[in-house]
């Protein structure tokens, strides 16, 4: 891993692709919701705010561009985050819905998920509730058969459309096995580092949420790339706050956000993205640590500056 540094990067996955209207008041799905959300958590100390659109109408996850300039101009006007896109969207779409929003504002990152891995969560239909939408319940439960497809040409095929964009990527990481990928397509020539690895814990399908796991994870990549990459941590519900700080002690950066976590405490939702980008940032502060801005975090990815995307 790149050399430690006081400086802790704090992402913000503001909306996603996986949790709905029905299990937040809280989560954004409306492009005003979603950029005031975005320019909040900025203001609260998110250096990189990963960005997914929803469907105005019904919070339904889609890859429309034109959902996209809804929101991304006023993000891009407001704040000086940087603007990370998702190219994963959500695990029903294919690979041209996905990516549809990155080639046509060819973004400073955007993320790319580095294998297939089973991607369940139908266990969040379990309790019963008043559905705002009628297609939330069965997406949750038809989950339980999804399949993340990031196949080796999938991924590689990502990696040629946006070449000519001086576009880096989130390598989102969901086991041991998506490392040794990255590795493969660093041998290649695809991947260039400084690699931005965050490694992602607690998906069903995916590894474990375990402090042992947090170190397998660093030490793999440790092996596998050296001094050539930086190094996040990301972490699904309940254990988003305590696998990111022990990430931040082993010399890592940060990621919270309602994509990740609906929660801010025990049996408690978090009111915004924000709220969950202030606690980590106190709990960061409390042990030493200083928060990165988005131009010390351009550096250290290597970013090519908010002036050359297509906003």
């Amino acid at each position: 891993m790149t050399a430690r540094s006081n400086k802790v990067i704090i992402t913000c996955a503001v909306t996603g692709g996986v949790h709905t209207p029905s299990l937040s008041d809280a989560l954004p799905y409306k492009p005003a919701d979603i950029a005031q959300q975005a320019i909040e958590a900025a203001q609260a100390g998110a250096a990189i705010l990963h960005l997914h659109a929803r469907n105005p109408e019904d919070g339904s996850p889609t890859g429309n561009p034109d959902v996209y300039a809804q929101f991304l101009p006023r993000i891009h006007a407001e704040t000086d985050a940087v603007i990370n896109l998702t190219t994963g969207g959500s695990p029903e779409m294919n690979v041209d819905e996905r990516l549809a929003g990155a080639l046509r504002f060819r973004p400073e990152m955007c993320s790319l998920n580095m294998g297939s891995i089973n991607f369940a969560f139908h266990g969040m239909a379990e309790k019963e509730r008043k559905w705002k939408f009628p297609w939330e319940k069965p997406y949750i439960l038809n989950s339980e058969g999804f399949i993340f497809r990031n196949t080796f040409k999938d991924v590689a095929r990502i990696y040629g459309l946006m070449a000519d964009f001086g576009t880096r990527y989130e390598h989102e990481c969901y086991d041991i096995g998506h490392l040794y990928n990255l590795a493969y397509f660093l041998d290649k020539g695809l991947a260039k580092p400084p690699l931005f690895i965050q490694s992602v814990l607690g998906i069903l399908g995916g590894i474990g949420a375990e402090p042992d796991n947090v170190i397998f994870m660093r030490r793999t990549a440790d092996r596998l790339f050296g001094n050539d990459y930086v190094w996040s941590v990301l972490a699904a519900g309940r254990h988003q706050i305590p696998m990111i700080t022990q990430a931040a002690l082993l010399g890592g950066n940060v990621r919270v956000g309602l994509e990740d976590s609906l929660h801010i405490g025990r049996g408690k939702l978090a009111s915004s993205n924000a709220e969950q980008v202030t606690k980590i940032a106190g709990i960061l502060q409390e042990l030493g640590f200083e928060i990165a801005t988005p131009a010390e975090a351009r550096t250290i990815l290597a970013l090519k500056g908010k002036d050359r995307v297509n906003l």
